[in-house]
């Protein structure tokens, strides 16, 4: 038996890869396996990953239905503020493990979870960490955009601005509705308070969201890992067209990019789909839409790409996409106002645009049509990632680090408390 491992419970709404999220977490649990660790993963919504399965993780699922997922909308409401069957099981789960050696790492519970799990993590007494993937830990709608108005939102979260805006996607009684969970989260639960840990996927996140939080967290910046081959510099970096990739919605700055190429004469090609799908072929109906496809597929129109445009108008935390065409040396033309900024050296290994604005976005698509600057680029952004790239490995070396880190600080803690005649376990 490995005396060195350690066992770590990775709490996520759902034991499937339902996205960019629950694939880091999965990922990260196979990486923490392979290298000789227990990973757990809680989860209320199934049904369990394959991928966790093979990996031969040990899964805790309830088999819930998400709140999206559930018939009754009474139902997930209710479970959206408190999941009492989640909180209980993970209470039971936490009794059962070592103490000296685990840690509770969260990466997602506004979508089946709810705050209810702060309870269990708090009474343990165990360290417990929680990564940024959105913003849901401090904003009611988790992405600090106004849906309604297609802008980044400064209000103060749970203002009294904040309870008078619309911003959610789909109507105001869902914005009260997550307000009150908000709430909830914060003043009853008081999940934020329970992490003595949380990481950032990026310096840019960082930068969001360390006013908001608890003074006495400790912030880690921790990539996500990439699974990108290296194929080796682009050998015609000067081929292929200038493509988009991923959801096809409002924040993600499609009409932005169709009508950016349409003043420069430029057809723009979108891999992916959406709410705006509709919208963009009515309105561009030049532009080519080539619908979801296979990640193989999707990793071969972007290594045959002249360049990635990524104009998305929220912040976004680490977009996994950019990282992976950097890996396969395709330049990418990225807004200023995300985060996916932090991976592109203006006028290096691509070009970054005013956000939201079509006119400053042409101007950059203009640059693509330079073979030189291409080809420089192309070779750049090849370079800058492999320098230093953000393999499972290093992720996963990173993780552990910070996590011994936490161990070795409770321990200091609980036995300083000890000292003063106080039980270690009240330390949370």
């Amino acid at each position: 038996m490995n005396t060195d491992a350690l066992t770590i419970v990775i709490c996520f709404d759902h034991a499937s890869i339902t996205g960019g999220q629950a694939k880091v977490a999965f990922d990260s649990a196979v990486g923490l396996k392979q290298a000789g660790h227990r990973p757990i993963v809680f989860a209320a919504a199934g049904p369990i990953s394959p991928q966790l399965v093979d990996a031969g993780i040990e899964t805790v699922c309830l088999e819930q239905d998400d709140l999206v997922g559930n018939p009754s909308k009474v139902a997930a409401a209710i479970q959206g503020i408190w999941n009492v069957p989640a909180a209980k099981a993970l209470d039971a789960l936490l009794k059962t493990l070592p103490r000296d050696r685990t840690i509770v790492h969260v990466h997602g519970w506004a979508k089946a979870l709810s705050p209810s799990i702060a309870g269990p993590i708090a009474r343990s007494g165990l360290p417990a960490i929680y990564t940024i993937h959105e913003y849901f830990q401090f904003c009611p709608n988790g992405g600090f955009y106004d849906y309604q108005a297609k802008h980044i939102c400064t209000l103060t979260p749970l203002s009294l601005a904040c309870w008078m805006t619309n911003c959610d996607s789909r109507n105001y009684v869902r914005k009260v509705w997550r307000n009150l969970r908000l709430l909830a989260a914060k003043h009853i639960a008081h999940l934020p308070d329970i992490f003595s840990d949380y990481i950032a996927i990026s310096g840019f996140q960082s930068e969001i969201v360390t006013p908001l939080v608890p003074k006495h967290v400790r912030m880690h910046r921790v990539s996500n890992p990439v699974a990108v081959p290296d194929l080796g510099p682009k050998p015609d970096p000067l081929a292929g067209e200038v493509i988009f990739v991923g959801r096809l919605s409002p924040e993600k700055g499609v009409l932005f990019f169709a009508e950016a190429a349409r003043r420069i004469g430029m057809i723009p090609v979108f891999i992916g789909d959406g709410p705006q799908a509709d919208e963009l072929a009515a309105r561009y109906p030049e532009a080519k839409l080539l619908g979801w496809k296979s990640p193989a597929e999707v990793r071969a129109a972007m290594r045959g790409a002249r360049a990635l445009v990524f104009p998305s108008i929220w912040y976004e935390g680490q977009p996994l996409t950019i990282l992976e065409a950097k890996g396969l040396g395709v330049p990418v033309i990225v807004s200023d106002a995300c985060a996916g900024r932090e991976e592109v050296e203006d006028g290096v290994s691509g070009l970054w645009f005013r956000s939201a604005d079509a006119d400053d976005l042409a101007r950059a698509l203009t640059v693509l049509r330079d073979d030189t600057a291409v080809a420089a680029m192309s070779r750049a952004a090849y370079d800058a990632y492999w320098a230093d790239p953000p393999t499972l490995e290093t992720h996963v070396r990173r993780l552990t680090a910070v996590y011994r880190d936490m161990i070795a600080r409770r321990t200091l803690a609980n036995a300083a408390v000890g000292n003063l005649g106080i039980p270690a376990p009240l330390v949370g």
